[in-house]
């Protein structure tokens, strides 16, 4: 049985696009995890059943999953449900997300793995009764067939907590088609790359380059900004989403410190992290101490570059970034505006491991059109990137 506080969800998903005046990020926040999982003797078999509560009771999570590890073969069935409650425009509207996948995973050896997953996936937005026109509203429901497809290599050593060596990489396909409506379909392919390189002992530097992109008449926003299981998330309204993708689902595409959530937004993103990760204690110690806060100290240097961006390219002249639209009763005025597209930060950070959580503090500087910004203090709980 796990009892834990977070500020994550219980299953990574893509969350229903609810772009309605200016976009918003459901973020999480303040949540307790209840988690219970039997197996067998010989662990062939394994029944694992979850929850999720958060502190404001809008937003809740189940999960049940059974896996069969007999064979070679690793086969997982799972069943996903959650439920969102976000303010669009003057409605209070509920947004449920119930999933069935069914995954495969075959490891052509230690290191190397390929995985494939089926799914079906009901979306449902329902408005509360909080006036006559919410009353009046019908509820939208939408189901979606998706295939996904994962190539993954690892060869990274754990040394310490937050610390390896070696390279590790993940390739992957999606592919989600509409059941209850023609001719829907979204496209999403990406990567992740990480290298971890010795320097002295225990003194590593790790780098991350990530990148994915969505297509087809419906799309896949990607929010720029921030960090994961950020305690404490901000999302910047006043950058636009294009409203001609047709964005079905959105998410996040993290890390880019010294900014808050949607820096930068768009169907595409590229990413590179490099940190330089020193425990300190450990390092001129030279041994293990019975302290878990000393033992898992570290420093760390960072920098983050990245963009989002809707068109063939950040440049092109069909990125939305370089568009204003605003709206005065019958007029709508469009201003182009120049911006360079690519951001960045730099900063330092601090890591240890406490009551059993990785807790992270990052002081980050965003650097946007040649120009530093005031500094963003980030508490977040999570390993690596």
């Amino acid at each position: 049985m796990v009892n834990q506080v977070d500020f994550s969800y219980l299953n990574n998903t893509y969350q229903q696009f609810t772009n309605v005046g200016s976009p918003i990020y459901i973020n999480p926040g303040f949540n307790a995890l209840f988690k219970v999982g039997v197996n067998d003797l010989l662990e062939d078999y394994r029944i694992t059943g979850g929850i999720r509560l958060s502190a404001d009771i809008d937003k809740t999570e189940y999960v049940l999953s059974f896996e069969n590890l007999r064979s070679r073969v690793d086969k997982q069935l799972l069943f996903h449900r959650q439920s969102l409650q976000n303010i669009e425009g003057s409605s209070n509207v509920k947004h449920h997300t119930n999933e069935v996948l069914y995954m495969l995973k075959f490891p052509f050896n230690q290191v190397m793995s390929i995985k494939g997953t089926s799914l079906i996936r009901n979306d449902q937005a329902v408005y509360l009764s909080t006036d006559l026109k919410n009353l009046k509203e019908p509820n939208t429901n939408k189901t979606w067939a998706g295939l996904k497809g994962e190539f993954v290599f690892d060869n990274t050593r754990e040394k310490g907590m937050n610390l390896y060596y070696g390279t590790r990489f993940k390739a992957f396909a999606e592919v989600y088609k509409q059941l209850d409506e023609k001719n829907k379909q979204l496209n999403v392919v990406g990567f992740d790359f990480r290298n971890y390189q010795k320097i002295s002992r225990l003194f590593i530097w790790a780098n991350r380059i990530a990148g994915s992109t969505s297509f087809g008449n419906q799309k896949l926003v990607y929010y720029m900004g921030g960090v994961d299981n950020w305690l404490f998330p901000k999302f910047n309204n006043y950058i636009n989403v294009a409203t001609d993708q047709n964005y079905a689902y959105q998410t996040l595409a993290t890390n880019l410190r010294g900014f808050t959530q949607n820096i930068r937004n768009g169907n595409s993103f590229m990413l590179i992290n490099s940190e330089f990760r020193l425990p300190v204690f450990r390092y001129f110690v030279n041994r293990p101490l019975k302290s878990e806060i000393f033992n898992n100290f570290q420093i760390v240097a960072f920098g983050d570059i990245g963009t989002a961006w809707t068109g063939s390219n950040p440049y092109s002249d069909k990125n939305s970034l370089y568009t204003r639209i605003y709206q005065q009763g019958p007029l709508t005025i469009t201003i182009r505006t120049q911006n360079e597209p690519i951001v960045g930060g730099y900063g330092f950070g601090l890591r240890t491991k406490l009551m059993g959580y990785f807790v992270r503090a990052d002081w980050a500087w965003g650097v946007e059109d040649a120009i530093v910004l005031p500094k963003v203090f980030y508490l977040s709980l999570g390993l690596d990137f």
